[in-house]
């Protein structure tokens, strides 16, 4: 019934997602592809259920509000500062290189100048959400090679909003019809008129009221008030930024999102909203899988190759290419050619928006999707290369000893502490333990962490723990006690069961999150679990219990889950 065309968009899509999701995420596989495929089996090239298709580009509008929402909150103009002498130049260079290897290919297929241009312009721009999860699962994002890469990304961003906003003024000219220049230039003052007059009023006007409604609705206390100001605010600004000046709903949303990151409700805003942006996410993607016609894989092998080359093979080498010359080390350059060998939600909508103004063939839209979507299964596998590749050369280095920089774990150690993660509560509680002379080890897989650590005296190694030979290092054989200062449960569980194999009467305290978590820890050989919360609200029970009135009141037990 046409009448519920939205339910059953709407059933179908999360249904379909999460069913192809999870198996993705079964096949170790990133969960983008399940989303991809789900709407693939619900689009119209494929039998069975075949979705509403004027609803489907509206859901995934939203979709695209919510997602450069979330860029926007993630955006930080002081960390693209910090890494802006290589990410503004080797952005700018990247898209340049990819974009004239797909107006190459382009050409070479037949096609107009214009379809070249927005074709390639297309290829060299890599996924924001597929960066971010890699970044976030390998607890990259906060180093400096994770920096570079998001600063990067951003500068990409930017240029992407840009080509969105111009492409539309520029059309006929794209496309080799002739027209007036006069009206060419006219049209270009307006839209950039337009568009300073909404950056204009954003900075000026947006940046001390769209913080001051934050501060105010987060002071009513109510949570669901919270929430539907944020949402508001993304979805009110995006629509009123198209309606008022012309400008993407795109461009809106991620001015919303930089504004409220400057706000101290940042970080609760982001967290507030993050199920509703992955689920109209994951619509976004279903959608986009409902546009890709699976027979140009069969009807159009070697184009598709060529495609997907450009994006895995021909962007990373020239980011390889740039990250070197400005002098950074293999490892960081791997890195960023890794993040970069993909594409995602901007080739999407510039595709879109292409075929729309009659500028893009529907080949190319088809091609796009298919590099999209084989680039976005093997990302994950470039990146697990990498990490085994990384492991194996730090392996080797201390293997050899040929750090002479390093100050090694002394050979005699004995009784001493191994601490697991030197993060903010890493390095808190070694500051603690040094404090009292207590002998300590840190491991930790971040450069900047280990190099804290090694500034402050510490004997401190760089690796995964979850590595048996990086665990060794440390001596867990002579040591006395482990503490793991990780936020991942799961990863500490894995660690903690291996440091039982090596020895069993080690006293192991590890971190957890939730009573989940704790069960989870003490069932993996863990000796004691301390649950952040628990202990912040034992800590102010005890103020209390130490006022004069109450000091007759029993003693709280003990805060920590302990076996």
């Amino acid at each position: 019934m046409h009448h519920t065309s939205l339910i059953a968009i709407l059933v179908a899509g999360f249904v379909l997602a999460f069913i192809f999701g999870a198996l993705a995420q079964r096949l170790r596989l990133s969960p983008l592809v399940g989303y991809l495929i789900a709407g693939i089996v619900a689009g119209p090239f494929t039998p069975g259920f075949v979705g509403d298709q004027t609803l489907a580009p509206q859901l995934a509008e939203i979709g695209v509000i919510l997602l450069m929402f979330g860029v926007g909150l993630h955006f930080s103009m002081r960390d693209l500062l910090a890494v802006k002498a290589i990410a503004l130049p080797g952005a700018v260079v990247q898209i340049a290189v990819a974009a004239a290897m797909g107006w190459g290919l382009a050409r070479f297929l037949g096609w107009s100048h214009g379809a070249g241009i927005v074709f390639g312009l297309a290829l060299s721009v890599a996924s924001t959400v597929v960066l971010l999860r890699a970044l976030e699962e390998r607890r990259l994002v906060e180093t400096v090679k994770g920096r570079i890469a998001v600063g990067w990304l951003i500068v990409e961003d930017l240029a992407m909003v840009l080509a969105l906003v111009l492409l539309p003024a520029l059309a006929g000219v794209i496309k080799g019809e002739a027209g007036d220049a006069v009206e060419v230039w006219t049209a270009l003052f307006k839209t950039f008129a337009k568009v300073g007059a909404f950056v204009a009023v954003m900075l000026i006007v947006g940046r001390r009221v769209i913080p001051w409604i934050l501060e105010r609705v987060a002071g009513t206390g109510s949570r669901e008030l919270f929430t539907l100001c944020v949402l508001a605010i993304a979805l009110g600004v995006a629509f009123g930024s198209a309606e008022l000046f012309g400008v993407s709903f795109a461009l809106g949303a991620f001015f919303a999102g930089m504004l409220l990151n400057e706000s101290e409700f940042s970080h609760q805003a982001a967290n507030e909203t993050l199920p509703m942006r992955d689920a109209f996410a994951v619509l976004f993607f279903v959608s986009v899988g409902m546009l890709f016609n699976p027979m140009i894989l069969v009807e159009k092998p070697l184009p598709v190759l060529a495609t997907f080359a450009i994006i895995v093979l021909g962007k990373s080498i020239a980011a390889y290419a740039i990250v070197r010359a400005f002098g950074k080390t293999a490892p960081t350059a791997l890195m960023i050619s890794a993040s970069l060998a993909q594409i995602g939600e901007f080739s999407f909508i510039l595709a879109g928006l292409g075929l729309q103004l009659g500028i893009l063939p529907q080949e190319g839209q088809d091609l796009i999707l298919a590099g999209a979507l084989l680039s976005i299964v093997v990302n994950p596998l470039l990146f697990a290369w990498l990490d085994r590749k990384q492991a194996r050369e730090a392996a080797a280095l201390q293997e050899a000893a040929v750090d002479p920089v390093v100050p090694p774990v002394p050979p005699d150690i004995a009784d001493h502490v191994i601490l697991i993660g030197y993060g903010r509560v890493g390095s808190e509680l070694a500051r603690l333990l040094t404090e009292h002379g207590i002998p300590l080890v840190v491991i930790d897989g971040e450069d900047s962490h280990i190099a804290k650590a090694r500034a402050a005296g510490l004997a401190a190694i760089l690796g995964n723990a979850v590595n048996e030979r990086v665990l060794r290092e440390a001596v867990p054989e002579r040591a006395t006690t482990v503490m793991l200062a990780i936020p991942q449960a799961l990863e500490a569980g894995e660690i903690i069961a291996k440091l039982r194999a090596i020895k069993p009467d080690l006293t192991i305290v590890a971190r957890a999150h939730s009573d989940n978590e704790v069960r989870h820890l003490i069932e993996h050989g863990a000796d004691g679990a301390v649950m952040a919360e628990r202990e912040l609200a034992h800590s102010l029970a005890e103020m209390v219990m130490a006022a004069p009135i109450y000091r007759g009141a029993r003693h709280l037990p003990p805060s920590s889950t302990l076996v």
